[in-house]
């Protein structure tokens, strides 16, 4: 109740019940973002960490960051991924600045405090002192100043954790309709990594989540896909929400470059536009079913795509109200043929920062964001489809952007 009214002792509240209308102050005040940290990013949320392939063998370890919080994917074992917070009990220094390596132990560089790979304190230099002088206090217990641990679940291949207790289990969190999304490309196979990307955009995260929960932009503002026919209006298409709303995905299937009634009516759709190297768009069925797009936001924190051929997997690292990093990992099964690993790097090429499509995207929400700031107790419209919240079988609707919110509104108490 205490932040309930200080939020609306600053003015920040969501003043109508219309779902259709989003303040311009959820992008942009400090204050905010600070309760999204504590009841999203650090509440009962399943966060992206990782792709189990990327640290195969005992010791091998990833960093990256969950909220703000700087944390090591490690392997602790055989069978066994831990996630621990990159900050040393002693003294609080985040210790492990490698993006990626191998290591016996975590090892603070500043007074080599020792852990296992587990996150368990096993070595404190002088503790006893030295020559009986100084040391720590008698009463002093490894066991209780261990290394943060996080809960991880490592499903088909991807490495989840939360900070909370009360998250239920990653099926749970998804539901069986998303759980179905989610197996059918994350099926059990193993993974392998074909490449990176990050990049930093100067926009509030939520932006990322909005954009691939709106499929409406994306046969006007995309000349790649409203030419070649990857993703566009008239296509056969679906957008599907989860029971609680904070989940959703694009489903939509490939077209061809053609004048007809939807294109002919396109600014961006250009007739006469080739490719010097058509390869980028040698397509193979490989799923269940006619869809070609599978696109999945899973609430906060990635985006799960499969775009034809490519996928990869996209997480959300906030940087503050006004920003956040991007990170991307293309990967393959790692039983794909020779031939099937180069057809989804040429198809990368469609994505990541310089992407054919995705760099508009990032160049969009920047450009979002700038209309925000200087403009925060105005209001977005969402209304798109109609004021309901419900799955459609069509595109020219933002529902799934006002479904999140909706959920976004009850766990923030706005």
């Amino acid at each position: 109740m205490a932040e309930t009214s200080a939020c609306a002792q600053n003015g920040r509240v969501w003043e109508t019940g219309d779902a259709g209308r989003v303040p311009y102050w959820v992008y942009t005040d400090q204050d905010v973002y600070q309760r999204e940290l504590q009841r999203i990013w650090y509440g009962p949320h399943w966060l992206y960490c990782a792709l189990e392939c990327e640290i195969p063998n005992v010791g091998d370890f990833k960093t990256t960051t969950l909220g703000e919080r700087p944390v090591i994917v490690v392997r602790s074992a055989e069978d066994e991924i831990s996630v621990v917070e990159n900050r040393c009990a002693h003294r609080g220094v985040k210790f492990c600045q490698a993006r990626q390596g191998h290591t016996k132990d975590l090892l603070c560089p500043y007074h080599q405090w020792a852990y296992d790979l587990k996150g368990n304190l096993v070595g404190v230099p002088f503790r006893r002192g030295v020559k009986r002088q100084g040391g720590m206090p008698r009463d002093f217990d490894p066991g209780n100043h261990g290394l943060n641990r996080l809960r991880v679940e490592v499903v088909n291949g991807v490495v989840w954790a939360t900070f909370s207790d009360e998250t239920p289990p990653f099926r749970d969190y998804l539901g069986e309709k998303f759980w179905a999304h989610y197996t059918r490309v994350y099926d059990g196979r193993k993974l392998e990594v074909l490449g990176y990307n990050r990049q930093h955009i100067p926009a509030n995260w939520k932006l990322m989540m909005e954009n691939i929960k709106d499929p409406y932009h994306a046969g006007l503002l995309h000349v790649f896909f409203v030419t070649f026919g990857l993703f566009r209006a008239d296509q056969k298409s679906a957008v599907d929400i989860d029971e609680t709303g904070r989940h959703g995905i694009l489903i939509s299937r490939k077209g061809e470059q053609e004048v007809n009634d939807v294109t002919a009516d396109l600014r961006n759709f250009q007739g006469d536009l080739k490719l010097a190297d058509p390869r980028i768009l040698d397509v193979v069925k490989e799923f269940p079913g006619e869809d070609t797009v599978g696109m999945i936001t899973v609430f906060p924190s990635v985006i799960l795509q499969q775009q034809v051929n490519s996928l990869t997997s996209r997480q959300i690292v906030p940087k503050g109200p006004a920003g956040f990093d991007f990170h991307w990992t293309h990967w393959c099964y790692a039983d794909d043929t020779p031939e099937m690993k180069l057809r989804r790097t040429r198809q990368a090429n469609l994505f990541g920062p310089a992407g054919f499509v995705s760099a508009d995207d990032g160049e969009i929400i920047e450009m979002s964001q700038q209309g925000f700031t200087p403009s925060d107790m105005e209001e977005a419209l969402v209304m798109m489809g109609g004021r309901e919240i419900a799955p459609t079988d069509y595109m020219v609707t933002e529902t799934a952007i006002r479904s999140m919110y909706r959920y976004w509104r009850e766990v923030m108490g706005l």
